[in-house]
């Protein structure tokens, strides 16, 4: 059984996260009652039990802005004390006239391996995040984020279709940066033009050769752990992009609205594990091993 790496999973205190209290606000994945609370350590710890992973990657989860290193240093506490994450993805703010005063604050953590800033932005007002749709060509941003190279680190980049033309001139004008693309580009339109669409933008991130896809979170838009529809994602996205440029992510607990862990893993196994052991081994431990350095 080839062992995973979960390249993409949150853990939170309930009071750290401004959009978990007062009046329930649309989010991108529905109701969410069910995450209205406390996500430690200790509970995404039983929820990979008996799933064979064997590192995993926190993502940040969007505390207030002036309290990035705090959510980092929370972070790094809980795998000084329990081995888990491996590995640590923070935010930064990459409109700031320079950054380098918000990435040497977080230096100190022996667990930082790379950044995000959500850019994606949609015209359904539900799914935006960023306050326009091209901040991906922002100038100021993209100094910003070739500045990463120096410290050694990743740009977590999410996107959806219609930005990825941006996406692929900011991943170009940054070429010793690393980028990993979220959520395999977000497919949220599912009709043949919506798939169309998203596979042309996908070539032309896939060729930036400093570009990767992450295999997570493809129950956003239906709202459901659906094998078939995992397999039909990672099937095209492999075959753009190559195995050894795609790494699995569960995004827990967010997809935990749907589904439990073992579940989901189970669908991806069974998405690559018909492309051969090769494949399969490069999805799900192989790349994201190197990518985010967790040897």
């Amino acid at each position: 059984m080839t062992p995973i790496v979960d390249a993409h999973h949150h853990i939170w205190r309930r009071k750290d996260l401004p959009w978990l209290d007062g009046p329930m606000q649309p989010r991108i994945f529905g109701p969410y009652e069910a995450i209205r609370r406390d996500y430690l350590i200790g509970e995404f710890l039983s929820d990979i039990a008996d799933s064979d992973v064997v590192k995993s990657v926190y993502v940040q989860a969007n505390w207030a802005k002036d309290r990035f290193e705090d959510e980092v240093a929370y972070v790094q506490q809980a795998a000084d004390e329990t081995g888990f994450p491996q590995a640590i993805v923070g935010y930064a703010d990459f409109l700031a006239p320079d950054v380098r005063p918000q990435l040497d604050r977080l230096t100190k953590y022996r667990g930082m391996r790379g950044l995000r800033m959500q850019l994606q932005w949609h015209e359904n007002p539900q799914y935006r995040f960023a306050s326009g749709p091209d901040l991906a060509r922002d100038r100021v941003l993209q100094k910003n984020v070739a500045k990463l190279a120096d410290y050694g680190w990743s740009f977590d980049l999410q996107v959806f279709t219609g930005q990825m033309d941006g996406a692929a001139e900011l991943a170009e004008s940054a070429p010793r940066v690393t980028f990993i693309l979220q959520h395999a580009g977000m497919l949220e339109d599912l009709s043949p033009a919506g798939w169309d669409k998203w596979r042309a933008g996908m070539r032309k991130l896939a060729a930036r050769p400093n570009m990767v896809s992450k295999l997570s979170a493809l129950g956003t838009f239906i709202h459901k752990n659906d094998p078939q529809h995992i397999a039909a994602v990672v099937r095209e996205t492999v075959a753009i992009f190559g195995a050894d440029r795609c790494l699995f992510g569960s995004n827990f607990p967010v997809e935990k609205l749907w589904t439990g862990y073992a579940p989901l893993v189970a669908a991806f196994r069974a998405a690559v594990e018909p492309l051969g052991a090769k494949i399969e081994s490069a999805a799900l431990h192989d790349t994201a091993v190197r990518v985010y350095r967790l040897d």
